[in-house]
């Protein structure tokens, strides 16, 4: 690792820390430190192991020049969240490597790359920089590719959005709730799609103020409530129920999500490892009712529509 000698760093230094990640942790991994760095999210290449992701996080300098937030700082708060979330699927992370870069406009140089992107039919992400005038039928959303695999870009959340749309257009549903929202892009999906109102709650308050922050940038903080709210509180029930976080929470969930689908409503469950994990969830939330409606799979990952009776 890196020797990380900051105590002078200049303004406009950035921190990069870099986790190879096993495969049925790439999309959790890929969030957590989208949301943990703000900047930007680079993933390499899969293979069968896994793959290499990668945050940057500016070093911020206050007026004399010392850093408001020192590499260790970071990196340890960075250590620290990655053991937790390794921890649920009973694995250990491997010890972050380090790289101190200079800004030299890192931070916009690799704009241009990043274009508006139809990421289901009739949606399109776009980040702030680019001007996009949608074609008719088409909604837009605006996310940064800092918010890594929340832009849409990881197959989970394609398959979810695809699943979210179709329920949209089947059952028409005036509310929705989305547990787990990251980034905000499911339950933002949700309301182009036409729900007049929708719950998104994380227990990630880093995630909260992400989401939120995205929301109100996209004018929908009237329709769209964000909360740290643990779903066992969550009151009510809803047509539309979303998940896409990971198969072992969508497991110790399964009792509040089944509860929290209205009779006849849909649950679109994403993150999850086709075969074992696929079988493992719809026996799970088929003993407590709920029929498999439909499913899409994309590389190892599968997303699933359910229906509650």
């Amino acid at each position: 690792m890196t020797n990380l000698t900051t105590s002078h760093a200049p303004t406009g230094q950035w921190l990069k820390i870099s986790l190879f990640c096993p495969l049925p942790l790439l999309e959790p991994v890929s969030d957590l430190m989208g949301v943990l760095s703000g900047s930007g999210v680079e993933q390499s290449p899969e293979t069968d192991a896994g793959a290499l992701v990668s945050g940057f996080f500016r070093l911020t300098a206050d007026d004399a020049g010392r850093p408001s937030h020192s590499a260790e700082q970071i990196l340890t708060e960075v250590t620290e969240r990655m053991t937790e979330l390794f921890a649920l699927y009973n694995l250990v992370p491997q010890t972050p490597t380090t790289t101190l870069l200079a800004d030299e406009d890192w931070a916009t140089s690799w704009q241009q790359y990043f274009k508006p992107f139809e990421i289901v039919s009739g949606l399109v992400i776009k980040p702030s920089w680019e001007a996009y005038q949608p074609a008719p039928g088409q909604q837009v959303i605006e996310m940064d590719p800092g918010m890594a695999f929340g832009t849409g870009q990881h197959a989970s959340t394609r398959m979810a959005l695809e699943l979210i749309k179709g329920s949209m257009e089947s059952i028409q549903p005036q509310e929705a709730l989305d547990v787990g929202t990251g980034t905000g892009i499911l339950a933002m999906a949700a309301t182009r799609f036409g729900a007049k109102r929708v719950i998104a709650i994380d227990n990630d308050p880093d995630a909260v103020a992400v989401a939120r922050e995205n929301i109100e940038k996209n004018g929908l903080a009237g329709r769209i409530e964000v909360s740290a709210t643990p779903v066992t509180q969550i009151q009510g029930s809803f047509p539309l129920v979303c998940a896409n976080i990971v198969h072992d929470v969508l497991v110790d969930m399964a009792p509040a999500l089944a509860a929290l689908t209205a009779a006849g409503g849909h649950l679109v469950l994403a993150g999850i490892l086709r075969g074992g994990q696929e079988a493992n969830i719809l026996g799970v939330y088929g003993n407590l009712g709920c029929a498999s409606l439909d499913r899409r799979y994309q590389d190892e990952w599968v997303a699933l529509l359910l229906r509650r009776p």
